[in-house]
C-alpha cells in the first residue's frame, strides 16, 4: 500500500520483478510503511530464495552462514538468494564490509531496510553497490483501506469516527494503526464472540485513554490554530493548541514535522537558529518518545512563538522557482563552470573566475547569475529580528553603498 512510485504499473521495482532480475538495494523510510513486506514480495515474485537477518541480533557468523547457504544454492541449483537485513544501519563496519564481496559477485542480492538516512549510517562502499529507494509514509486513505481489511479479517466493523481516529493518529504507520485496531476490537468484543463494531471509545482506550478529535475537520482546524498561533507570536495560544492536539492523541512525529516546516516558512532568517531547535525537537521525539517528548515539543513551540518572524525565505524560494520555470534550461557562465577535468582549460571554463578569498573581506564583484537574469532579485529581506543584522553585515562586507543597485533595501 502507498508505494505506487515503486511498485505501480510502471514502477521501477515492478519492472525489476517482471524481468526476474533484482539488484541489491536499500529501502529507506519511516517505521510501519511495509519495507519488510515489500522485500519479501520482491523476492518471492522474482523467484528468489529469501534469507532474513535482523541487525539487532544478527552477528558476523550469521552473515557468513547466510552467504555460504546462498553460495551453495547458486552452485547446486542455480537458485539466487535475497538476503534481507532489517535495520541494516545497526550493522557495524565489520559486518557491512562482510557483505561487500558477496554483493559484488552477485552471490547474494542484498535488500537492506532502514529508518535512518543511509548516507550517514551505511558504509559508503556498500551504498555504492546498492540502489536506494525511498519508502513513503502511508496516506490516511491507504491506512483506511488497511484498517478496513484488518477489521474484516477479525470479523468487525469500524465506525466512521473510529476510522478517522485510527488513521489520523497512526502518522502514516500501518503497524501502529493495525495494532491499535486489534486492541480496540478486543475491547469492543469483551468476552463475547461474533460480529462487533469498533467505536471511538474503544480506540480512545486503546490509545492510552487520550481523547480524539470529533471529526477530521476539527483535527485540521486544531493544527491550523497551532500554526497560526505560532505565526502570530502568541506563546500561550500556541502551547494551548499543542497540548490540545497531544491530548487528542495526535502523533508527536507529525507535530514535530510541522514545527520543522514552520521554522523555515514563518520564522526563517529572523531567527536562523529556530530551525536548529525544531530539528533537534524532531530528533528528540524519535529518541525519547511520549510522554517525555511533550517537553521537547513545548520547548520548540515556545521558541518559535517567541521568535521574530520572517517569510523572506518562503517568498524568495517562490520567486526563484518561478524564474527557473520560466527560463527553462540555461547555460552556466563559462567562468563558473567546473574546471577540474581534462579539456576544461581548452574550452576556457573557469578561466576568468575570481576566487573571493584572494580579495580583501573575502568578496569580489563578479556575476553569478546566467545571462538574461543578471540584475534579477529574488530575495527581499525583512527588517525583523536577526535578519536585519545579517543583511546589514552582508552589505558592509560586500561594500555595496547603493542598495537600489544591488538589491532591495531593508526598510
Amino acid at each position: 500500500m502507498g508505494q505506487d512510485h515503486l511498485v505501480g504499473a510502471n514502477g521501477p521495482l515492478r519492472r525489476l520483478v517482471e524481468a526476474k532480475r533484482l539488484t541489491s538495494m536499500i529501502l529507506w523510510g519511516p517505521a510501519g510503511t511495509g519495507k519488510t513486506t515489500l522485500a519479501r514480495i520482491l523476492a518471492a515474485s522474482a523467484g528468489y530464495e529469501e534469507e532474513s537477518l535482523s541487525a539487532v541480533n544478527g552477528g558476523v557468523k550469521d552473515v557468513r552462514d547466510a552467504i555460504a547457504r546462498a553460495r551453495e544454492r547458486l552452485g547446486e541449483r542455480a537458485q539466487r538468494t535475497v538476503l534481507f537485513i532489517d535495520e541494516v544501519h545497526r550493522f557495524n563496519k565489520a559486518q557491512q564490509d562482510l557483505l561487500l564481496p558477496a554483493t559484488e559477485t552477485g552471490e547474494i542480492v542484498l535488500i537492506g531496510a532502514t529508518t535512518e538516512n543511509p548516507y550517514f549510517e551505511v558504509n559508503a562502499a556498500l551504498m555504492s553497490r546498492c540502489t536506494l529507494w525511498r519508502v513513503r509514509a502511508l496516506s490516511e486513505s491507504d491506512l483506511a483501506l488497511l484498517v478496513a481489511r484488518g477489521a474484516e479479517l477479525r470479523g468487525a466493523d469500524v465506525s466512521d469516527d473510529a476510522l478517522a481516529a485510527l488513521t489520523s493518529s497512526a502518522d502514516g504507520d500501518a503497524r501502529s494503526a493495525l495494532t491499535t485496531l486489534d486492541t480496540a476490537i478486543v475491547l469492543a468484543r469483551g468476552l463475547g464472540e461474533g460480529p462487533v463494531t469498533v467505536e471511538i471509545e474503544q480506540v480512545t482506550q486503546a490509545r492510552d485513554g487520550r481523547l480524539y478529535h470529533q471529526s477530521a475537520d476539527t483535527h485540521y482546524d486544531q493544527v491550523s490554530a497551532l500554526i497560526k498561533s505560532i505565526r502570530g507570536s502568541d506563546p500561550d495560544a500556541a502551547l494551548y493548541w499543542l497540548v490540545t492536539l497531544l491530548e487528542s492523541g495526535e502523533s508527536a512525529r507529525f507535530l514535530a514535522r510541522r514545527l520543522v516546516i514552520l521554522a523555515s516558512e514563518d520564522v526563517g532568517l529572523a531567527n536562523p537558529t529556530a530551525l536548529l531547535v525544531a530539528e533537534a525537537c524532531a530528533r528528540a521525539v524519535e529518541f525519547v518518545g511520549l510522554p517525555e517528548a511533550r517537553l521537547n515539543l513545548a520547548h520548540a513551540t515556545l521558541t518559535l512563538a517567541l521568535s521574530a518572524k520572517s517569510n523572506s525565505a518562503t517568498r524568495a524560494l517562490g520567486e526563484a522557482t518561478a524564474a527557473v520555470q520560466r527560463g527553462g534550461l540555461v547555460e552556466v557562465p563559462d567562468h563558473l563552470r567546473d574546471a577540474h577535468y581534462a579539456g576544461a582549460a581548452r574550452e576556457g571554463f573557469g578561466r576568468d573566475y575570481l576566487y573571493p578569498h584572494d580579495f580583501a573581506g573575502g568578496w569580489v564583484d563578479q556575476t553569478y547569475l546566467p545571462a538574461g537574469l543578471v540584475g534579477s532579485h529574488f530575495y527581499d529581506p525583512s527588517p525583523y529580528g536577526l535578519e536585519r543584522a545579517l543583511v546589514e553585515q552582508w552589505r558592509d562586507r560586500t561594500r555595496r553603498e547603493d542598495p537600489d543597485a544591488t538589491g532591495p533595501p531593508v526598510e
